[in-house]
């Protein structure tokens, strides 16, 4: 996993102090090839300062970082020419179409053929949804539609890693729809890696999230293994009916850790239950559960969490997020 062919952005021990205050506490990123990563937080955990350092819109107090397996402060150069960027609040020339600001951008990257620039252009255009829009001035744009154009600036130089600050966090649900539309059909193209604290952008869209609080790391993984949750495979059961025979039953199965009984209203019975093995689980529980002809299975099914849950179990319930 350390190798530089695999990983995007790779930091050790990245600090940051600001007057005495740690913004940041020795951070160990791993931002692996090809994904579309969620750097996720509440406000203030440090996660736009992460993207300064970098970036090299400012230095660390101790620590490294690489991208592409160069040094953010030796290479910066380089690097920059390979990253496309989105800052969490993108201003525009108001008078300037969504095309004539493309064609601004596009000249700093490209010197070939105007037909080869402006086919670049549409193309980019096309991408983030903007073709209808691109003769208009900016100034009547909507927030998405500003957003979106944000990211096709950041996109003109087919950018192998693309870093958005924020993407979605001013915007209505329709805008954020949009935003987060463009972000996956940009996954063939580069590596995304964006920071957020709208939990539920983060479950859609991402395949490897890591979680910082108050500067420090708490988390990082493919987002699959983080829903798994702490308490590994349960499923939930509900039923009517007589449970006695169908818990000694199950109880006594060697891939069943526990079960958690709950007496519901109107002769209803749940069970949360454990299990170690989860093929086994997946092979024999229901059929175990069915061998008793006095129960009615009314519900059955693997517990699937939720970001929000498993956020708030690490962050704590003082950290306030969307």
């Amino acid at each position: 996993m350390n190798d530089n062919h695999t990983l995007v952005i790779d930091t050790q021990n990245l600090t940051k102090t600001f007057k005495g205050v740690n913004a940041l506490q020795s951070l160990n990123l791993k931002v692996p090839k090809n994904s579309i990563f969620g750097f996720l937080g509440p406000n203030g955990a440090g996660k736009t300062t992460t993207i300064k350092l970098l970036l090299g819109l400012a230095r660390a107090s101790s620590g490294s970082a690489s991208i592409f397996g160069m040094d953010v402060v030796k290479n910066s150069t380089d690097i920059r020419k390979r990253v496309g960027y989105l800052a969490q609040d993108p201003r525009y020339y108001e008078g300037m179409t969504a095309r004539e600001t493309l064609r601004f951008i596009a000249r700093f990257f490209y010197r070939g053929p105007n037909s080869a620039v402006e086919e670049r252009i549409s193309n980019t255009l096309e991408l983030v949804g903007l073709v209808d829009k691109a003769d208009r001035p900016i100034k009547g744009f909507s927030g998405g539609e500003r957003q979106r154009l944000g990211i096709a600036q950041a996109q003109i130089n087919y950018p192998d890693l693309l870093i958005l600050d924020e993407p979605a966090a001013a915007l209505d649900p329709m805008g954020r729809h949009d935003v987060l539309e463009v972000m996956e059909r940009l996954r063939k193209h580069t590596t995304i890696f964006y920071s957020t604290h709208i939990l539920s952008d983060v479950q859609r869209v991402s395949d490897t999230v890591a979680i910082l609080k108050h500067g420090r790391l708490i988390a990082q993984a493919p987002i699959e293994a983080l829903l798994s949750g702490s308490e590994g495979v349960v499923y939930n059961v509900t039923f009517k009916g007589n449970v006695n025979g169908a818990q000694n039953r199950v109880a006594s199965q060697p891939w069943v850790s526990s079960i958690n009984t709950q007496i519901n209203g109107s002769n209803t019975t749940s069970w949360q239950i454990s299990v170690t093995d989860e093929d086994a689980a997946e092979a024999h529980l229901l059929r175990l559960l069915l061998e008793n002809q006095s129960l009615n299975v009314t519900q059955f099914g693997r517990k699937k969490y939720d970001l929000e849950e498993v956020f708030m179990n690490m962050v704590g319930e003082e950290q306030h997020v969307h």
